[in-house]
């Protein structure tokens, strides 16, 4: 049984918003679209706000869904669904992630990110932002 992950694609003035992975977790120190694990009887809308709330200290608004990819890492499958979110409150704080860069989409090329979101960047670099 896969884990379900929600992933935020949040936009702000044209640039995309990157957190780093802490040390110690699942693919430390690669860069990814803030989000996390949906708890039991969690909607993926739900998981999401909490995620961004507990790990940047961010208030969002969760829009459509973007892409969902299913992809297998050696220690556990993961299905990912990206959401086009939108900062309702707060400034991104690092409160549970190592760092945080706002990146234009083009740049997303030039960073580390995990294999299971390599596939929605090519969408977000199609998008009218």
């Amino acid at each position: 049984m896969p884990v379900v992950v929600a992933a935020a694609v949040l936009i702000r003035r044209g640039r995309v918003l990157l957190t780093r992975r802490a040390e110690g977790q699942h693919l430390a120190g690669m860069w990814e679209f803030p989000g996390g694990k949906l708890e039991q009887g969690e909607s993926p809308e739900a998981a999401l706000a909490r995620e961004c709330l507990e790990e940047c200290g961010i208030e969002i608004d969760v829009g459509e869904i973007l892409d969902v990819t299913h992809h297998r890492y050696r220690e556990r499958d993961v299905l990912l669904l990206f959401y086009r979110c939108v900062l309702r409150a707060g400034e991104v704080q690092n409160l549970q992630v190592a760092e945080h860069v706002w990146v234009t989409p083009e740049e997303l090329d030039g960073y580390s990110l995990p294999p299971a979101d390599l596939g929605v960047v090519a969408k977000i670099q199609s998008l009218e932002l």
